[in-house]
């Protein structure tokens, strides 16, 4: 149980980090605002995204968040990693790092989501 809680967590931890804070602390700078304006999304969509992201970093990292608001924590995740390889393909081309970054990160929340529900059901 301890090796399933250290992987859980080392998952969950990255996903909180990359997906809540850097955005949280990136999100205004002008780096930020033309990768938004680049795959021909508007700026307002972007700090949107920013929102849910931290939302959704927050509700995977406390223990206390009903398991249903993690599960939507989760599948809003998995859709904004999906997405975002998608768009980056579809603007930038299949062969770009751009385009299968997402896909690794979406690979590690899926470990977290794995294990959470791993360590739910033991605890169970």
């Amino acid at each position: 149980m301890k090796k399933d809680t250290i992987i859980f967590w080392t998952a969950t931890i990255i996903i909180a980090l990359m997906e809540g804070v850097m955005p949280a602390l990136t999100s205004q700078t002008e780096l930020a605002k033309e990768g938004i304006r680049h795959l021909g999304y508007p700026l307002y969509f972007g700090n949107a995204l920013v929102v849910f992201k931290v939302l959704g970093a927050l509700a995977l990292v406390f223990p206390q968040v009903p398991k249903k608001v993690k599960e939507w924590a989760y599948a809003g995740f998995a859709f904004d990693f999906l997405f975002a390889a998608i768009s980056h393909a579809a603007v930038d081309g299949i062969n770009n790092g751009q385009t299968f970054f997402p896909l690794v990160v979406f690979a590690i929340l899926i470990v977290s989501y794995i294990y959470q529900n791993k360590l739910n059901n033991q605890s169970a």
